[in-house]
């Protein structure tokens, strides 16, 4: 019994030598390489970032192809690893594929935020800077991910929307053309002198060096509206002026008309009272 015990531990002692000698290195080299490539693909990745930074590339594909590449080596490191390791790397492809598939089909709302950031970088409708309207939410544009947009709007609040809901709906980029039009409606009374009223208007239009001379601003009257001669007041500006220069417009176009005379009335309504005469007593007898 001492002999059978002692034949089966050094059986045993044998086995796991020889797994250990056949597997360990292998093991030890698949971690030394994973470790290795993944510090490389890192490596690489920022390399490359910053490589297209300082070559003045559109800074919504910088983190795009960064990200793609990182994600490219790391695929290839793993099948170098699962080499070393001794697994048939055509039957390793398949359960790959397999498992890609099942994978796939589990995350179908992920898969589409993918393909519509990769069609938003394609297309560029908009980029990293601009002033959006996208999924309900406006603001200015931070990163365009693989997965979702990120918007900061104008007080501040960092919202991220997935790029199915951004690709799949209307684009409004409020930033892609250097020049925007000013649609104000300014009404006067109906007892004002119009002619004295669009000169005035256009006089305020043209003595701010922001309103551009090319398209010309245009005064017209649009309505005659319940309670005011409604004129439209169009002018021109840089897109970096629009906001500023509407406000400032408001309040010059308001002081400007009360000083020519004219009146911006409130609404307002005529009541025409009729007198009916009172019955007398005893006359429906």
């Amino acid at each position: 019994m001492d002999d059978t015990s002692n034949l089966s531990l050094d059986t045993a002692l044998a086995t796991l030598t020889a797994f250990i000698t056949e597997f360990g290195l292998k093991i030890v080299g698949g971690v030394v390489l994973l470790v290795v490539g993944v510090w490389i693909s890192k490596r690489v990745r920022n390399l490359v970032q910053n490589h297209l930074g300082r070559a003045n590339v559109d800074p919504t594909l910088v983190p795009f192809v960064a990200k793609l590449l990182y994600a490219g080596l790391i695929a290839f490191v793993l099948i170098a690893v699962v080499g070393v390791l001794g697994v048939p790397i055509a039957q390793f492809v398949v359960v790959l594929g397999a498992a890609g598939l099942a994978i796939g089909l589990a995350l179908q709302g992920t898969l589409s935020n993918f393909a519509a950031g990769v069609m938003l970088l394609l297309f560029r409708p908009f980029s990293v800077g601009h002033w959006v309207e996208i999924g309900g939410t406006a603001g200015t544009v931070k990163e365009i991910s693989i997965f979702s947009t990120i918007l900061h709007t104008g007080d501040n609040i960092r919202v991220v929307v997935p790029n199915s809901q951004v690709y799949g709906q209307t684009i409004r980029n409020y930033s892609a053309n250097p020049t925007r039009r000013i649609d104000l409606v300014i009404g006067v009374g109906y007892d004002d002198n119009l002619q004295v009223a669009k000169e005035t208007m256009l006089r305020v239009l043209t003595s701010d060096s922001r309103v551009l001379e090319d398209p010309a601003p245009n005064v017209q009257v649009a309505e005659l509206g319940d309670s005011s001669v409604d004129f439209i007041v169009r002018p021109w500006c840089a897109a970096t002026d629009y906001w500023a220069l509407r406000w400032d417009l408001l309040r010059a176009l308001k002081e400007e008309l009360e000083a020519a005379g004219c009146n911006i009335p409130y609404p307002q309504r005529d009541v025409h009272l009729h007198q009916v005469p009172m019955p007398v007593p005893g006359d429906a007898a």
